[in-house]
């Protein structure tokens, strides 16, 4: 099974399969994976959008790329201390045409203000533009998510456009 390590975190990509009994049933999703089974602490809004993304997107995408699911899926975020998932990360599809990826990512709030956001979008930024077709990350959070926005400037992303509450930031490809 692919999956992308750091100091203290695994990320593992769900595949399909993966992703339809996370569906039915995270906790033997969790055992299938040999996790530790963890209740995460997260907004409703945040359960609105991993709902809306698993039937919209995770699913029906994983689907139709098989071969190419990283960029559709949820990447958990593992604490390799405990062996537990503490969050979920991912890019939006594919890189376009012009090569933007966008990423989100959600962490369980007890997990927060101890780096492991930033850890697991550091190791993520690092896999995209290790293909070539990326050129940007972009990434999107609400005005009033101070904590997200500091985050994301600290990852050396740039605001770059204001939609209403939404914020979008970008982060170019290091020039080599």
């Amino acid at each position: 099974m692919f999956f992308l390590e750091t100091e203290r975190l695994k990320l593992i990509p769900l595949t399909h399969d993966l992703l339809q009994l996370c569906n039915q049933n995270r906790p033997e999703m969790e055992a299938r994976l040999g996790l530790t089974t963890n209740v995460m602490k997260i907004s409703q809004e945040y359960v609105t959008e991993i709902q809306y993304a698993m039937a919209h997107f995770w699913l029906p995408q994983t689907a139709a790329h098989p071969d190419n699911y990283f960029w559709y899926t949820n990447w958990e975020i593992v604490l390799t201390s405990c062996n537990m998932a503490i969050g979920g990360i991912g890019f939006a599809g594919a890189p376009d045409d012009k090569g933007f990826a966008e990423i989100g990512f959600m962490l369980d709030e007890h997990f927060h203000g101890q780096g492991y956001a930033a850890e697991a979008l550091r190791a993520m930024i690092n896999w995209a533009f290790g293909h070539e077709a990326v050129r940007h990350v972009v990434a999107r959070t609400y005005e009033d998510n101070a904590p997200c926005r500091r985050l994301l400037l600290g990852a050396g992303f740039m605001p770059v456009a204001a939609d209403g509450r939404l914020l979008t930031y970008r982060k170019c490809r290091p020039v080599m």
